[in-house]
């Protein structure tokens, strides 16, 4: 894994210009259901961040929690049920045509498999042409296309000429993110953009994205399922469980100490790199509940082993507990 002292960054959240704000976010899909209809599955219920200039917020959380539903609904690749999101204050949501193709320049993603992502037939230089079409004149177009495979670490001679199958993953990871920094965007979305990569190389993209962050002041969504890799890129971290949040505050003091019992269990099953440290691993009970018919009150209570009544009764609203730390829980820990 990568070392701490590479990769780490500001514990604290930048207080900067608000980016982007998600507010009330829902996204439903039909899911199947009995033999006479559909069921509607819950993949994304109610949920609401902010993200500031230059600053990372990591989203963690199991598979099918929702948090790559959340990724397409902010970019509207999926329908929302209800909700909005605003960049600089303006809802993107209603937009249309070439407004809505304009504002979202601003907002780039970058996936988990680069390969799948990328037109098989095209050499990587016709890949970053394709983005550049602002105007510039062709000498210009590929100078630029020249800055931005020397700015992610390849050499535009060796693998300007390739396709993406003659790339490794790393590298054709590395040309995913220069095409999403070609049209300037301020914030980029990273949805597992390094889970399919050897570890080795993994260090290799996070340090690049992190180095570019603070040279272009560009600000994360950090979409991931290692909760270490997350601590060491992200100024904010948000726990996702069953569609909602369960538990959002600054990285240090979340990883220090989770107020939610979910949180508390993911990180006792992080291996531990201190072979003497004796850490008693908290799990939670059973499997996730299904998104088509999600538990009342508190989804984690059937699997949570502090779940009382009211957890049955009651859905949790999120509160703050420490500076800007949050928790959606009726009986959180170390409060």
């Amino acid at each position: 894994m990568p070392l701490a002292s590479e990769l780490s960054v500001s514990g604290a959240a930048t207080r900067g210009d608000l980016l982007l704000e998600v507010k009330d976010l829902s996204v439903e899909f039909l899911g199947s259901g009995s033999a006479s209809k559909a069921a509607l599955v819950s993949a994304v219920d109610g949920v609401s961040f902010e993200v500031r200039r230059g600053e990372t917020l990591g989203i963690v959380g199991e598979t099918g929690c929702g948090k790559s539903t959340l990724a397409r609904a902010i970019l509207r690749a999926v329908r929302a049920k209800q909700g909005s999101v605003l960049l600089h204050g303006e809802d993107l949501m209603p937009l249309r045509g070439k407004l809505r193709r304009e504002k979202f320049r601003e907002i780039q993603m970058i996936f988990q498999d680069p390969f799948g992502s990328m037109d098989p037939k095209w050499r990587v230089r016709q890949i970053l042409r394709e983005a550049l079409t602002d105007g510039r004149t062709s000498s210009e177009v590929e100078r630029r296309i020249d800055e931005l495979l020397h700015l992610v670490g390849l050499d535009p001679s060796r693998h300007g000429g390739r396709r993406p199958r003659e790339l490794s993953g790393g590298e054709c990871q590395r040309v995913a993110i220069a095409r999403a920094l070609a049209v300037g965007p301020e914030m980029i979305i990273c949805d597992e953009a390094v889970s399919s990569l050897d570890v080795s190389i993994q260090a290799q993209i996070l340090n690049l994205f992190v180095r570019l962050r603070q040279e272009f002041d560009l600000s994360y969504l950090f979409i991931a399922h290692d909760l270490t890799v997350v601590k060491y890129v992200s100024d904010r971290v948000a726990v996702m469980y069953l569609g909602r949040f369960g538990e959002i505050g600054p990285s240090d003091a979340l990883y220090e100490r989770a107020l939610h019992p979910y949180t508390d269990a993911l990180l006792s099953a992080v291996p531990s790199t201190d072979p003497k440290a004796g850490r008693s691993v908290v799990r939670a009970i059973g499997e996730p509940a299904s998104p088509i018919n999600p538990p009342s009150g508190c989804r984690y209570r059937t699997r949570c082993p502090r779940a009382q009544e009211k957890c049955a009764l009651e859905t949790p609203v999120m509160r703050e507990l420490g500076p800007e730390h949050f928790v959606a829980c009726h009986y959180p820990l170390n409060s």
